[in-house]
């Protein structure tokens, strides 16, 4: 299969929808990006079962793009095309003007070229290019229906973006000045055959601090609950869903494993960083009243997890790192879903003004619940088989103290989540919220279908784990 077309079809999609003929006819975009979504996830699972038949880009010469495909690249795109597919859905109900929607789709097509483009190259600074892409979609993205609030949450994330932009580009001129190209494996040898480790050092860390920087790892979170709660319902589902963790946590992930290695320093740097994000987190969440804003803290503190399995520097880690992300990205979006559908109906997000509401909206309480328990790690959601996972990994590679944060922080995990859900669904129904009803079937179908992948992830993890899982621990570069 040709996964060069993931980058190649969003892109032409972007011209052909733009011409004259085309222009405004929003319901063809839409149909368009729908069917991406749906034959992004069908062309992943092809691969997965026929390995074979895969050819990541037989354009090699006319492109010049140097891609490669492997069990880490799946497991990502699957997450692209499930956030993508319930992206759009969830637009549909919160897009509404004809000229909006369209413009959402073709920016949206953008934003998907620059994720699969991350995901599927093996050159840095094409990894880059793509990375900027991406980023400067979602800028679009945020602030597409030019809310004052949303272009002030925009200018933050640019700021910072900006920062982030000028670490990788040093150290992207760092890696060519040593190994004489920008590839992964030029720059991986540099580590092992080069005399230059200064500089070898600084371009890593300076690689790393930007990777943070777009994941929104402590300390460098201050863009993040303000651009996913200011951001319009389905751009909060993209970015939570896929966009940092891609942008930010993938990019780290691909690099530690196919460039830098796995060494002692980027090991403890990484653990004490998902530690301190995890439980910084999670503290924040404690302390917010907005829906999405506490969503947002726990987004943040899920991504420590993410970045502490990575640093146990095992393949085991690498593996649950992975799998946690594919999880996050599920009971996220699923979250922010319900965030959405809540608000729509009550018109605030105001968690202190809403209860009761499972008596009006069960499907939405149900769904929320679902997500909450596996965010929390709580048995047999695919929350728990990941974050199980990241505690065996930190402990066999001798890091008890850091597998300790990690289960005393689901505990506040489990705490902030079912504290939402109390205050939310449950008790006394608000009267102010007396005339609410269910939301739109398109968004109940979008939080069941996400709710189905976490469950069903979770009861058939044998299967999961033998079919993407394990084959990651395959291409460690330990």
């Amino acid at each position: 299969m040709l996964l060069s077309l993931l980058i190649l079809i969003p892109l032409f999609s972007v011209l052909v929808l733009n011409l004259p003929p085309l222009l405004r006819r929003a319901k063809v975009s839409f149909y368009c990006a729908l069917c991406f979504t749906l034959a992004q996830i069908a062309l992943v699972f092809f691969c997965v079962f026929n390995p074979q038949s895969i050819v990541v880009n037989p354009f090699g010469s006319l492109l010049e793009l140097d891609l490669s495909a492997d069990s880490i690249s799946f497991v990502v795109l699957l997450s692209i095309g499930i956030t993508g597919f319930i992206t759009l859905l969830v637009a549909k109900y919160f897009i509404c003007e004809q000229q909006n929607e369209h413009n959402f789709v073709s920016v949206l097509f953008l934003a998907l070229a620059g994720l699969n483009g991350i995901v599927l190259t093996s050159d840095i600074f094409t990894l880059y290019v793509f990375l900027e892409i991406a980023a400067a979609a979602s800028f679009v993205l945020i602030v597409i229906n030019r809310k004052k609030n949303a272009l002030e949450a925009a200018f933050k994330y640019i700021v910072l973006s900006i920062l982030a932009t000028t670490m990788m580009l040093s150290s992207i001129a760092l890696f060519l000045f040593i190994a004489g190209n920008t590839h992964f494996a030029s720059i991986r040898a540099a580590f092992n055959y080069s005399s230059h480790d200064f500089l070898l050092i600084l371009a890593s860390g300076l690689f790393i601090c930007g990777a943070f920087i777009k994941a929104g790892v402590v300390p460098f979170h201050g863009w993040l609950p303000e651009a996913y709660s200011e951001s319009p319902a389905p751009v909060t589902v993209f970015l939570a869903g896929i966009v940092t963790k891609t942008l930010g946590i993938y990019t780290l992930i691909r690099i530690v494993n196919s460039v830098f290695g796995f060494l002692p320093a980027i090991n403890n740097l990484l653990l004490f960083a998902g530690a301190v994000t995890i439980t910084l987190g999670a503290l924040g969440a404690l302390a917010q009243n907005d829906f999405k804003r506490i969503l947002a803290y726990s987004s943040i503190s899920q991504i420590g997890y993410i970045v502490l399995a990575l640093g146990s520097g095992t393949a085991l880690g690498l593996s649950a790192a992975l799998f946690h992300f594919f999880n996050h990205s599920i009971f996220k979006a699923l979250l922010f879903v319900n965030s959405a559908a809540t608000e729509a109906q009550t018109k605030t997000r105001n968690v202190e003004a809403m209860g009761g509401l499972q008596a009006k909206m069960p499907a939405t309480a149900f769904t929320s619940v679902i997500a909450s328990l596996s965010a929390a790690g709580v048995p047999p959601l695919a929350g728990f088989w990941s974050k199980l996972m990241i505690v065996i990994a930190l402990v066999a590679s001798g890091h008890p103290l850091y597998a300790l944060v990690a289960v005393l922080a689901s505990v506040l995990t489990l705490a902030y989540l079912l504290s939402l859900q109390r205050r939310v669904f449950f008790g006394t129904l608000n009267a102010d919220c007396a005339q609410v009803v269910e939301a739109r079937a398109g968004l109940v179908f979008a939080a069941v279908l996400l709710a189905l992948i976490t469950v069903g992830a979770g009861v058939f993890f044998p299967f999961v784990l033998n079919t993407f899982i394990l084959p990651i621990e395959k291409i460690f570069a330990g």
